[in-house]
């Protein structure tokens, strides 16, 4: 199993630079034809989060969207889907970034009662304590 970095990753969805867009689409496109899966680390798709909200302009909506199609690929393997899918689901409806809603699920995996944060748009997310 290959995994893939946020830039291949980027590379394969914007289609911006032909060579690397090539080149990415040959090694995805490989393992995809060998019945090889590809991993997608829930870093990776922190980072492609901000990629494509930052550098692309690309509206929260559209990003969610993109998140649930990697998430149905049948050739990708993504760590802890069901953790990511909640995150997803917290990212469209919510005010947070996707990692903030990660980070929320990772906690609540390993028994915490709240994650403590000053970002205020979290407040309103029972998973989130206000610090003041």
């Amino acid at each position: 199993m290959i995994a893939l970095d946020t830039n291949v990753l980027v590379r394969y969805l914007v289609e911006d630079e032909p060579r690397q867009t090539a080149e990415a689409a040959r090694v995805i496109d490989a393992a995809t034809a060998a019945g090889e899966p590809l991993f997608i680390g829930q870093i990776v798709i922190c980072e492609l989060v901000w990629v494509l909200s930052f550098a692309y302009d690309v509206p929260r909506l559209e990003i969610a969207s993109i998140l649930q199609q990697l998430r149905r690929a049948s050739n990708l393997l993504i760590e802890a889907p069901d953790q990511v899918q909640r995150a997803i689901e917290s990212f469209e409806n919510g005010k947070g970034d996707l990692a903030d809603y990660l980070i929320a699920e990772h906690a609540m995996a390993q028994g915490c009662s709240s994650v403590a944060t000053f970002d205020r748009v979290l407040y309103s997310d029972p998973r989130f304590i206000r610090v003041v």
